[in-house]
């Protein structure tokens, strides 16, 4: 069995780790956020999957987002320990761009437009209505449309 650097045990594969099932995210103001992310996740193609009087979550069947009122703190800063931001991977570039202008459309701050800013890393940056960033990202599109492109021409050479 191999050890770490504290000279803990670590076993081989003890558990498997299969996706991210939720988040649940603390809001300032919950109506003002309830009305924020439901308009952006009904974009998105999610649905309401519980509500209760304080709480609510959205799923679109893979996982789930939740907000509910805040009880301590009710400023977030980016930088702050905790959460830097969320990321939602979009089908394609094009559903990167139709985030964007639905968030333009809606008055939202974008911090980063959307844009390459990494090597095939196409996304949109922007902040919920306490500040929390929030992104639509789509990776490896032109990678794999460059490995089809050569996968069909070496069937016609």
């Amino acid at each position: 069995m191999a050890r770490s650097k504290t000279s803990a045990p670590v076993s081989r594969v003890a558990s498997r780790v299969v996706g991210i099932d939720h988040i649940s995210i603390r809001v300032s103001n919950y109506e003002k956020s309830k009305a924020f992310y439901g308009g952006l996740f009904t974009f998105l193609g999610f649905e309401i999957s519980d509500e209760y009087p304080s709480t609510i979550g959205w799923t679109n069947g893979k996982t789930r987002y939740w907000i509910a009122p805040a009880e301590g703190r009710k400023k977030y800063r980016i930088g702050d320990v905790g959460l830097h931001h969320y990321a939602f991977q979009l089908r394609s570039r094009r559903d990167v761009d139709a985030l964007q202008g639905y968030l333009e459309g809606q008055g939202v701050r974008i911090v980063d437009p959307a844009d390459e800013y990494y090597e095939d890393y196409y996304a949109v940056f922007f902040l919920d209505p306490d500040g929390l960033k929030l992104e639509g990202m789509k990776y490896g599109e032109l990678t794999a449309k460059r490995k089809r492109q050569r996968k069909s021409s070496k069937k016609k050479g």
